[in-house]
């Protein structure tokens, strides 16, 4: 009987060493997983922080043209009324001066 219950107890102990050392395995596997997991969720918030970094950049461009092309338009037109009296002045003169060559 105590051959019995030293060789059940060498085998409990086997077993136990067995499983502590598997437990160690996946104990390290997880690690590995959850070390991988956190590098691909940086690479995934370093690469949605670029993108908000470059849509912020094109929204402040598109901000500023929309604001520079409005002044643009109004200085072209303030500039077409100072110059229109001439241009109708010029274009009635070429006509005048070309119904008396026709008489």
């Amino acid at each position: 009987m105590s051959i019995i219950g030293i060789v059940l107890g060498i085998v409990a102990i086997g077993l136990f060493i067995w499983l502590r050392k598997e437990q160690q395995i996946d104990s390290d596997l997880r690690s590995i997983e959850v070390d991988h997991m956190h590098q691909g969720m940086n690479a995934l918030m370093n690469d949605f922080n670029n993108y908000q970094v470059k849509t912020d950049r094109k929204i402040a461009e598109l901000e500023k043209k929309v604001e520079w092309l409005p002044k643009n338009t109004d200085r072209k037109i303030e500039n077409l009324k100072k110059d229109l009296p001439k241009e109708i002045r010029g274009v009635i003169g070429h006509i005048e001066f070309s119904q008396n060559n026709l008489r």
